[in-house]
């Protein structure tokens, strides 16, 4: 790396000037003994655009702002793109690739904690957890016998996915001792054999879950994979859990299916809009839990991940091989 300091913005809701963020304390400290210099950009406050990064080598995306060829300009100083976690959705990778800028993402160190709240939201479906909690809350203790819960012992859980959060996830599942079906676009017979699971197709995986987790990344391919055919399949015993992204899921065909019976209940980390609109019919079911894409933010969620996003800022600031590198850059 040359004499002059390489130039990270970090583009976080709700930074301040000593870069805590709205995960905490993610590290930004340790830059200095690299020669990087970072500046916070509070993307709740100010839009993120080609003129507030002019300047900088670096920018580290950690909210949902988008970042394409409006952020880039006509003459960007940009050369990398990082993401703190595992989804890039938002960032235009052709454009990143064009202008021979690598873009990067931290998926390994929230596997562990997304794996965790893929099933505390299992456990809590099961048991009827929030609605039972209420039933204390609001003195309707003599109501608890119509809460008698779906349990676990005898289910099946269907996971959809298998990169590295469903991967993940699997091994906890089976770890339990609970039967478990899975589908990914492409064939994992490896992994599948050493977990004792069976990789089938999305809808005899739906037709035979009595838990539907998705774990998929989303893209073109996934919009809308769970849909009003996809809920009929899951049958009216079916609950469907998403900690993937809210596109993933037809969320009117959702509301639909939850208000009608198609299927028992769900619980959503995530959604189609974000934040949850107070106008969203969501807020009226009581067969669906609901947390604000946080599910997974924990202490150890930003150390691990914390350290991995700026662990790619450091190795392309000092000219190595990024060890997430999600485009593919032309030279530039």
């Amino acid at each position: 790396m040359s004499s002059t300091p390489w130039r990270l913005a970090v583009a976080a809701e709700g930074i301040d000037a000593s870069g805590r963020t709205i995960h905490g304390d993610i590290g930004l400290g340790s830059l200095a003994e690299h020669g990087i210099e970072w500046s916070p950009i509070d993307v709740a406050q100010h839009e993120l655009t080609a003129e507030a990064l002019r300047g900088f080598d670096a920018v580290l995306l950690m909210g949902e702002s988008p970042f394409g060829t409006e952020q880039l300009g006509e003459d960007t100083t940009i050369k990398h793109v990082a993401r703190f976690g595992a989804g890039f959705d938002q960032v235009d990778l052709a454009a990143c690739a064009a202008r021979g800028i690598p873009v990067t993402n931290a998926p390994t160190g929230l596997r562990v904690p997304m794996a965790h709240a893929a099933l505390t939201l299992l456990f809590a479906l099961a048991h009827h957890l929030v609605l039972k909690s209420q039933l204390v809350r609001t003195g309707r203790w003599e109501q608890r016998a119509a809460l008698r819960g779906r349990g676990l012992a005898s289910a099946t859980i269907g996971v959809v996915g298998l990169g590295g959060i469903g991967r993940e996830t699997v091994r906890l599942l089976r770890g339990l001792g609970l039967e478990v079906v899975a589908y990914n676009r492409t064939p994992r017979p490896e992994f599948c054999a050493e977990q004792g699971i069976e990789q089938v197709e999305l809808p005899e995986l739906l037709r035979r879950s009595d838990f539907a987790i998705l774990t998929v990344s989303s893209n073109a391919q996934t919009r809308h994979l769970i849909g009003r055919r996809e809920l009929e399949e899951l049958g009216a015993d079916g609950h469907l859990i998403n900690v993937a992204r809210g596109a993933v899921v037809d969320e009117q065909a959702l509301v639909e299916a939850l208000r009608g019976g198609t299927i028992a209940g769900a619980a959503l980390d995530v959604f189609e809009t974000e934040p949850l609109p107070t106008t969203s019919p969501l807020l009226e079911l009581d067969n669906v839990l609901l947390t604000p894409h946080s599910l997974c933010w924990t202490a150890d969620f930003t150390e691990a991940t914390g350290a991995e996003a700026l662990g790619e800022v450091i190795a392309v600031a000092e000219g190595r091989e990024p060890a997430h590198l999600v485009n593919d850059p032309l030279p530039s």
